[in-house]
C-alpha cells in the first residue's frame, strides 16, 4: 500500500488523523493533512482505506 495526499484538496476536517494517527497528522497552523507514513504496515490498511473513503475533500489516495 502506498498513500498520497493532495494538500490542495484537504479541508482540515481531521477524520483521517482520528482514524489513523500513526499514518496522518495535521499542520498546526491550518489543519492541513500530512503523511507520517506513506507505506504503512498491513495492520492499518483497513483503517487507512476507511480514512480515504470518508475524507470530505477526497484528498487521500490509496494505491494497493
Amino acid at each position: 500500500m502506498k498513500i498520497t495526499v493532495d494538500q490542495d484538496k484537504c479541508c482540515g476536517a481531521g477524520t483521517c488523523v482520528l482514524l489513523a494517527p500513526d499514518v496522518f497528522d495535521q499542520r498546526e497552523e491550518d489543519g492541513i493533512v500530512f503523511l507520517l507514513d506513506e507505506a504503512p504496515g498491513d495492520g492499518v490498511h483497513d483503517i487507512v482505506r476507511e480514512a480515504a473513503s470518508v475524507c470530505p475533500g477526497a484528498a487521500i489516495t490509496v494505491d494497493e
